[in-house]
């Protein structure tokens, strides 16, 4: 996204409807596949879908390169989150229903840069390379 686009955005938010965080939810190669077993991948994003419909806008995403971490989760700040210095963080290994519950209470305390990431969240933490960063970052 262009430095102008990023502005116009953050403009609108500021006019209107508060700008929001994006949550990625990779959705390729094998996340959301039967790949990772035991997991109902379409009702996770159905969940977190409604659960963060006022808050956010989720979106599944092709692979994401990041399959040492299979089922990965991008939340990437609100523009009032990277305004205040919030950058995306990657969550993988997110296969269970108690891990979206935190991540929904995390965004909709504010998310990155507004709202310091819960412990519990740090056991999904992983920094993907800047190859696989760039494909969302970008």
């Amino acid at each position: 996204m262009s430095r102008r686009a990023r502005e116009k955005a953050a403009a609108v938010g500021a006019q209107g409807a508060p700008a929001r965080c994006t949550v990625s939810v990779c959705r390729g190669c094998c996340c959301g596949t039967p790949k990772i077993p035991g997991l109902d991948h379409a009702a996770q994003l159905a969940d977190l879908r409604g659960s963060l419909a006022e808050v956010a806008t989720v979106r599944p995403v092709a692979c994401l390169d990041a399959c040492d971490h299979a089922n990965v989760v991008v939340v990437q700040p609100s523009a009032a989150g990277r305004r205040a210095g919030g950058r995306p963080v990657w969550l993988g290994l997110v296969n269970d229903r108690d891990a979206g519950a935190d991540i929904t209470a995390w965004i909709e305390a504010g998310g990155p840069g507004l709202a310091p990431l819960p412990a519990i969240l740090d056991l999904y933490v992983f920094s993907p390379s800047r190859r696989v960063r760039q494909h969302l970052d970008g």
